[in-house]
């Protein structure tokens, strides 16, 4: 059975759907975000998501794993696969941690293990929308700049960012594999070249602790690493002192 529910007053603020084959925590999730600004659509297959996502623009997902006619691992893999930007958020009840890290790793951005708080999930929506809202405008992003949604492979550099596949690639074809919090770093640089990101805008889903903690840090280091293991690559994101980091020179996409 599919649902929608429309925003509480005038036009809706993007697009959740909720794919969850339990019908009571189908109605529970989109109960919890009925008051939420963006129009929430509820599928309980993967085919009618499928068909769900043809009639436009998805900003969030919320996925189940365990599904009548597929799995939700595999279903994020080829969703990624296929040039999808919308945020992911995995809900299920495996909460081991290789089921967590490969979700991760295949492409979503948020893992939420059931048994869960119904506050806790909204939290977690409202900063998942918010960040992409952030990254999808761009700090100093003019009209019509930034990544074309059809674009598959970056250039920046001596390196090649496969938007899809999230790796990157050198001019003889070696491949570098880049971890889900490395890739959104990178694309949040390449999205705002010659711009300075403050800690809070490379990290807007920990804005309120990210001033005291050292993870920002750490990712930019190990980005830092793989990107200088090509000539020409070393020099790419500087630090700008007592103000955040910045990707000089030119990015095209292709």
């Amino acid at each position: 059975m599919n649902a929608q529910l429309s925003a509480p007053e005038g036009c809706p603020e993007g697009r959740i759907i909720v794919l969850e084959d339990d019908p009571d925590i189908r109605e529970l999730i989109t109960a919890q975000l009925s008051r939420e600004p963006q129009r929430v659509d509820a599928v309980g297959t993967v085919a009618a998501l499928r068909a769900s996502m043809e009639t436009g623009p998805v900003d969030l997902l919320i996925l189940d794993l365990n599904l009548p006619d597929g799995d939700g691992l595999d279903l994020c893999r080829e969703l990624r696969a296929a040039g999808h930007e919308g945020a992911i958020m995995m809900v299920t009840a495996r909460e081991g941690p290789i089921d967590r890290v490969l979700g991760l790793e295949l492409g979503a951005d948020d893992y939420l293990a059931k048994p869960f708080e119904p506050r806790e999930l909204l939290a977690r929506v409202r900063n998942l929308l918010r960040r992409s809202r952030a990254f999808a405008k761009g700090p100093g992003k003019a009209a019509g700049q930034g990544r074309p949604r059809v674009a598959r492979f970056a250039r920046v550099g001596p390196w090649r960012l496969d938007l899809h596949q999230r790796r990157l690639m050198s001019a003889d074809e070696h491949l570098v594999m880049l971890s889900s919090a490395e890739y959104r770093l990178l694309t949040r640089f390449i999205e705002a070249p010659n711009q300075v990101l403050s800690r809070e805008e490379l990290l807007p889903e920990r804005s309120a602790t990210v001033a005291f903690d050292r993870t920002i840090d750490i990712q930019i280091s190990r980005l830092r690493h793989k990107l200088a293991s090509e000539p020409g690559g070393d020099d790419l994101i500087l630090t700008v002192r007592s103000e955040g980091y910045v990707l000089p020179g030119p990015v095209s996409f292709e």
